[in-house]
């Protein structure tokens, strides 16, 4: 079984693959002050919950886009499971041509993402990844990583308007009935996830234009289901996309 893990700046997702099955998909929460063997705790508990052995545990694979994380969890991995995880970074064979000022400056994230998606789709292709922030990579039409953009995710644009104004509630981020909201309630609602979809709508179109061609749109993270479906944008759902992504990268820097 291959541990397949993601850090990214709210939460740090644990899967457990073996073949092409995912046999589980955890998540803790990203806590810069943690040991290494607090996160070594952390991750023998998620493995006893789902009755798996760490002597199962035959290979791991790490993306993250907190340093300051990295080396405690691939040291709670070693100490639990007794391999040493790859890292997504320079140095590991990716196969992804990136045409951007600095390809050193890709996030781990935004890499995993775009080879899973290849590997599934035909380009072009946006692959967008709606999490903390809110990513959206375009691929042309030969495969290659040509830049893209980043919003504040949904959250943070609603933490940031009740956090911001005295007088407005927090809110549920449930789906809105109509675009105009009847209460304040409402309005927020409207704003933040019909807002993001409107946001999402156009910036494929603009992106398309740029490409000079139809895009497939593959979409991952986990506000992505709440907001896709006020998308009048054609969308692939993928709740397992980094996961997938990580595997896939094990296997081509693993292969004897």
């Amino acid at each position: 079984m291959i541990l397949a893990i993601d850090i990214g700046n709210s939460n740090i997702v644990i899967g457990g693959v073996q073949d092409d099955n995912i046999l589980f998909e955890a998540r803790l929460r990203t806590d810069a002050t943690k040991t290494s063997d607090e996160y070594c705790i952390d991750v023998k508990m998620i493995l006893e919950v789902y009755e798996v052995s760490a002597k199962a545990v035959e290979g791991a694979i790490i993306s993250s886009v907190v340093p300051q994380v990295l080396n405690s969890i691939k040291t709670a991995i070693k100490k639990l499971c007794g391999v040493e995880a790859l890292v997504v970074g320079p140095g590991l064979k990716t196969g992804l041509n990136i045409k951007i000022d600095n390809p050193a400056q890709t996030g781990a994230d935004l890499v995993v993402g775009c080879v899973a998606a290849l590997r599934e789709h035909k380009p072009p292709m946006i692959v967008i990844d709606m999490g903390t922030a809110t990513t959206m990579i375009a691929l042309d039409q030969t495969g290659a990583f040509i830049g893209g953009c980043i919003a504040p995710g949904v959250k943070i644009s609603m933490d940031a308007l009740t956090n911001r104004t005295a007088l407005l509630p927090g809110l549920q981020l449930d789906q809105p009935k109509k675009a105009i909201g009847r209460n304040t309630i409402d309005c927020m609602r409207s704003g933040i996830m019909m807002g993001s979809a409107c946001m999402l709508d156009g910036m494929v179109q603009r992106m398309e234009e740029e490409l000079g061609a139809k895009a497939t749109v593959v979409i991952t993270g986990g506000i992505a289901r709440f907001v896709m479906p006020m998308c009048r944008t054609p969308m692939i759902y993928d709740k397992d996309l980094l996961l997938k992504g990580l595997v896939t990268l094990y296997r081509e820097n693993t292969r004897r």
